[in-house]
């Protein structure tokens, strides 16, 4: 089903109730203007953006690959995103599409969405890359792929191949389910292929991070000193097929426990999740991440990282908590959840500015720059998160050193 603007302001209106919207300014469809635009040069707000920063060290950690699978990718869209009868996942695959300024001629979707990635990289500051995510199908409980309950499969060799043809702005991760028969031979060929991390969701892709059926693939991350990001929390993006419990934080423990480093994907920064040392009772996801996070076993496995973190549905407290525990910040990892930051209504600036997170001033430019380049607008914004004097230092965004250490 070819992408058309009209179709996606047709279907969109199913997702448009955002308040506050400024009718001389875009607020639901990306513009995708030029990104090497170069009117916010003079922007304090945007100087701010390298100051004590490397460039060369900044590795955005979250990103995802998208399209329709017409370049001959192995990419594949579920079914569901597809027709107009699941209206509301056939809206967000249009507004990803959108979001990546993809091109609506046939053939050239997947193409288009890497160049612009690619180009919006570019456009920041030389040096900068991103980790650019493979992601599995969903696998039944003997581990055999079941394609008509995964919501889109994007291959490893696929990711990899991106990454080898964009070396200068792309690392990748790979995506392996731990109940296949063949996982830890994937994961190896993964790792001797430059593979810097395996990325699960595991409420969409059918895995349960406390189950004996992953011993054997924690003992080969830990091994290989790979990082598993892996969501948490509530997942809003990728239903379909979804097991909400399996994004519970406490289920990562047995993965801590075998010595990989954990990533937990958004800081599980929405949702409500059971509380495992509390049966029947529930605590948000949030809650339990940081009960993780004061384990002083975990300190040097544990990590979490900011994605979707200034998404409309999360809770102001939320990025105030982030910013106040400075003894967490060694251990925090900037991503952006791309295309998210160029879904318009997801991010308001100016909602941040009112909640005394963000400086009312910035928030113009921010918005500007976001109608160029929602890559680049996600980390000002995140750089220019202020609470009570404080703010995220340098190194939350220079998580380079982080996927290559050995």
């Amino acid at each position: 089903m070819k992408f058309s603007r009209r179709r996606f302001l047709g279907a969109a209106g199913l997702l448009a109730a955002t308040a506050g919207c400024r009718a001389h300014k875009p607020f639901l469809v990306n513009p995708c203007r030029d990104p090497a635009f170069d009117g916010l040069a003079e922007s304090m707000w945007l100087a701010r953006v390298w100051e004590g920063l490397d460039p060369a060290r900044v590795w955005d950690c979250h990103v995802h690959l998208a399209g329709i699978g017409d370049s001959g990718s192995g990419l594949v869209v579920g079914d569901r995103l597809l027709r107009l009868w699941h209206p509301v996942l056939y809206s967000q695959r249009l507004f990803y599409l959108n979001a990546g300024c993809v091109s609506s001629m046939p053939g050239t979707v997947d193409e288009n969405y890497v160049r612009r990635l690619a180009l919006l990289l570019r456009n920041m500051s030389s040096g900068v890359k991103a980790l650019i995510f493979a992601f599995d199908w969903y696998h039944d409980d003997g581990g055999l792929p079941v394609p008509d309950r995964s919501t889109f499969h994007v291959p490893d060799d696929y990711a990899r191949r991106m990454a080898a043809a964009w070396p200068g702005v792309f690392e990748w991760a790979a995506s392996i389910h731990p109940y296949r028969p063949d996982a830890v031979d994937r994961l190896e060929a993964a790792a001797a292929q430059g593979a810097k991390a395996v990325k699960w969701l595991p409420a969409a892709q059918n895995i349960d991070p406390a189950s004996k059926r992953c011993d054997a693939f924690f003992s080969a991350l830990a091994r290989l000193r790979l990082p598993l990001i892996s969501h948490c929390g509530a997942e809003k993006a990728a239903q379909g097929a979804s097991m909400e419990h399996f994004g519970n934080p406490l289920k990562l423990r047995r993965a801590l426990d075998a010595g990989v480093r954990v990533v937990v994907a958004h800081c599980a920064s929405v949702g409500k999740d059971e509380d495992l040392d509390a049966p029947g009772k529930e605590r948000t996801s949030f809650e339990l991440f940081a009960r993780l996070m004061e384990r002083p076993e975990w300190k040097e496995h544990l990590y979490g990282d900011i994605s979707a973190i200034v998404l409309r549905n999360r809770k102001p407290g939320i990025i105030r908590t982030l910013l106040e525990r400075e003894d967490w910040h060694g251990r925090l990892l900037n991503g952006s959840d791309y295309p998210l930051p160029g879904i318009l209504p997801l991010i308001s600036p100016a909602a941040l500015a009112a909640d005394g997170l963000l400086p009312k001033e910035a928030v113009a430019d921010l918005e500007t720059l976001r109608e160029h380049n929602p890559l680049y607008f996600d980390l000002a914004l995140k750089r220019n998160l202020r609470w009570q004097g404080k703010s995220f230092p340098a190194g939350v965004f220079e998580t380079r050193a982080f996927f290559e250490a050995v």
